[in-house]
This record gives C-alpha cells, sequence and structure tokens, in this order.
C-alpha cells in the first residue's frame, strides 16, 4: 500500500493534521505522521518530536528552553529531513502550514529524490515561492484562508491536498514496480535559446551513443537544477554547453544560479565536457529594467522581456578564470570546448555581439586548466555539438582522455 508521509507542527496544526491523516486513509493509503513542532501536543504521532529533535542535532527540550523560534525552525527542518531520509517507505510527502511550517516542510524534502511528490499547502504559496521550491519538484498550494482549524474553505483545500497526495503517492508506487523503465544513462545538458543548435546536435548524437539526455534551460533555476540532479548521483555524465548564467552571477544579471553553478560535476567525480556558451551576454528583463549604469553598454532587445548586454573584455577574461578555477578543481574527467567562431548565435560573424577579441580574453584564461579543444567554427555548428557528445561518451567510457 502506498504510504503518505505528513510533517507538521503538531502543537499548533494539531487539528489539520488529525484530519488529513483520516483523509488520506479513507483514501487508502497508509500514513505517517511526523511531529516537527517544539510545543507540546495531543496529538500521538508516529514519529514524535523529541526524535525530529535528536535527528537534527538538538534536544527538544533545549529548544523549548532557549525561545529562538529561528533556531527551532532549522533544527526541526534539519531532523524532519533526516527522519525521512531514515523511513523504509516514502512514496509522498504532504504538509501544511505558515512561513514556519512551511520552512521546515521544504527543508525536509529538499533531498528526497527528483520524481518522489512533494506537496505543501502553505499561506505564503501567493507569492515568491523560491525559498521553499529552490530548484526542486515541490508542489505549492495557496491556502486561501490561514492554516487554522477546519472549515468551510478549508475543507476543500485540505481535501484537494488529501486527494492530491494520496493519488501521487499511489502513481509514484506503481511506476517504482512498473517494468521496462527506460534504463539508459542519464546525461544532462544546459541550453539556452542562443545554443539550442549545438545542444540539439548534442542531444541526437547522444541519443544514437545510448544514452538519455536531460536538457536544462540556463535561466537561474534550470542551472540550479542541472545542479541538483548531479548531487542525487542519477547523472553518467554532464554536457554543459551553456554555462551563460556565470556571466549573470559576475556582472548582476536576473539569471543567475549562484557562484556554485559549475561545481557539483567535479565535486562528485562525474564525466563532463564543458564551454564557454552564452558567455558574451548577461540578462535583463524589459528595456527598461536595466539599471541605470549600464546605459551605454552594447545592448540587444532580444524581445519585449528579455534584454541582452554584451560581456565585456575584461568581463570575459574574468569569466574564463572562474571557469577555469571551477575545471581545474574537478575530481573526475574533464574537457573544456572552445568555438573560436563564436559562443553564441549572437557571437557569429555579422552579428550584433560578435567580439573575437573578448572571446579570446576568455579563452586564454581557459588554456591549461585541464584538456582543451578548440574548434574553428561557431558554437552552434553541428559540428561542435556533435563533438562534445562523442568526448563525453568517450570520458564516461574510460577512453582515452
Amino acid at each position: 500500500m502506498a504510504t503518505v508521509v505528513l510533517v507538521g507542527t503538531l502543537d499548533t496544526k494539531g487539528a489539520e493534521y488529525t484530519w488529513l491523516r483520516d483523509r488520506v486513509r479513507g483514501l487508502g493509503c497508509d500514513v505517517v505522521l511526523v511531529d516537527a513542532g517544539i510545543g507540546a501536543s495531543e496529538v500521538e504521532a508516529d514519529v514524535a518530536a523529541e526524535r525530529v529533535a535528536e535527528a537534527g542535532g538538538a534536544s527538544l527540550e533545549a529548544l523549548r528552553d532557549a525561545g529562538d523560534r529561528g533556531a527551532a525552525v532549522t533544527a526541526m527542518g534539519e531532523g524532519a529531513a533526516a527522519v525521512l531520509a531514515g523511513l523504509e517507505r516514502v512514496d509522498a510527502v504532504l504538509a501544511v502550514g505558515g512561513s514556519g511550517g512551511s520552512s521546515i516542510a521544504a527543508r525536509a524534502v529538499r533531498d528526497l529524490p527528483i520524481g518522489l511528490p512533494k506537496l505543501i499547502v502553505s499561506t505564503m504559496a501567493s507569492g515568491d515561492v523560491t525559498p521553499y521550491v529552490g530548484a526542486k519538484d515541490v508542489t505549492m498550494m495557496y491556502s486561501v484562508v490561514d492554516i487554522a482549524g477546519v472549515n468551510r474553505v478549508s475543507r476543500l483545500i485540505l481535501g484537494n491536498a488529501a486527494a492530491a497526495a494520496a493519488g501521487m503517492a499511489k502513481a509514484y508506487e506503481g511506476a517504482r514496480a512498473a517494468p521496462g523503465v527506460d534504463e539508459r544513462p542519464l546525461v544532462a545538458a544546459s541550453m539556452f535559446g542562443v545554443t539550442t543548435p549545438a545542444v540539439d546536435a548534442a542531444r541526437e548524437r547522444l541519443d544514437e551513443l545510448g544514452y538519455e539526455v536531460l536538457v536544462f534551460h540556463a535561466t537561474g533555476a534550470g542551472g540550479r537544477a542541472l545542479e541538483g540532479l548531479v548531487e542525487s548521483g542519477l547523472l553518467a555524465g554532464v554536457l554543459d554547453l551553456t554555462t551563460t548564467e556565470l556571466a549573470d552571477d559576475l556582472v548582476g544579471g536576473v539569471l543567475s544560479a549562484g557562484p556554485e553553478r559549475l561545481t557539483a560535476a567535479g565535486r562528485h567525480g562525474v564525466p563532463q565536457v564543458v564551454a564557454p556558451g552564452a558567455l558574451d551576454m548577461v540578462n535583463f528583463g524589459p528595456r527598461e529594467t536595466v539599471p541605470e549604469r549600464f546605459e551605454g553598454r552594447d545592448l540587444y532587445v532580444h524581445n519585449p522581456t528579455v534584454t541582452l548586454m554584451r560581456t565585456t573584455r575584461e568581463e570575459m577574461a574574468e569569466l574564463g578564470r572562474r571557469v577555469a578555477a571551477k575545471v581545474a578543481d574537478a575530481t573526475g574527467p574533464t574537457v573544456l570546448f572552445l568555438p573560436l567562431g563564436g559562443v553564441s548565435a549572437l557571437d557569429a560573424a555579422g552579428m550584433p555581439f560578435h567580439d573575437p577579441a573578448a572571446d579570446e580574453a576568455c579563452f586564454a584564461e581557459m588554456d591549461g586548466a585541464v584538456e582543451t579543444e578548440r574548434l574553428d567554427v561557431n558554437i552552434n555548428d553541428p559540428v561542435f555539438g556533435r563533438a562534445m557528445a562523442d568526448r563525453l561518451h568517450q570520458l564516461i567510457s574510460g577512453g582515452a582522455q
């Protein structure tokens, strides 16, 4: 029978979780109730708050005495994550709460496998849910009313959540047991609109070589998701052709994936081939949103909602240094591919961002960090994508490096 794990602060949401437990059971699922609250509760949990606190490296009594809500939320979130990791069976996780309960639940599900259903009903779900979702497949449902008792409105919302969790748990249980799942090795690839032809060529070649390719849109969240998937241990290799998010991180664009971008594969020894795809550009929103300090720079209105700014020679050199430092630290086989004919569609000959001198400033800083292959084509020439795919296959297969 599929198992739904309920994670919540039973000291403040006992009635709601009791109702949810009964509802999920009535829908044909087993339930494990985890108490992540620090106050006294009359609801009997399957995993008591004391055990959750201990799993988070804290004492429940000490958390109560300290009176530090932030510290308590952090400790119980860590503890709930540890508890979930240790459970024999989890087919879905459901949580309800306000900002504190949602934070605990978000931390609890953060390390669970992609594909395992994770649903949080929250008063915070109508705004920016980035702090709760991050780059994982967390589903947020707005509670409409506060989570304060089971009433005419909350009964509808919580009932939908229970039905969703039960249905997803049963589907997940069935998928795990289903035969004939695609067992081809997984490869992740990073792509942007201005590098799509290159990634398409690489993806087609990798498909021929027997791999399943997962493509991530390099929009900040996409890069973080790629890094997270590497952490999951599911990938045989990474074709990181589009590292443009590093430019946004350096210059202050809107699509940064953070300073940890381009580190997970190296840290875990996953074979990777890397290219400076779209490092020629920094991303902003509509033209009027470009910060005043960038007036006078080389700007290109890609569409009404996206304005691109060409990186300077100095910025390209710094990006080259940053990429070189990241790949040099890799513990697994890594090869750099440099397209001498431009790093994006806009950097091709005759296009608005074409600047061979700026590109070479970047390439010069990369030389010597790891094995490097220079190809005298634009990055979107099919030759480039196929060459990266073939080299990644060699690295994964243990071929000559």
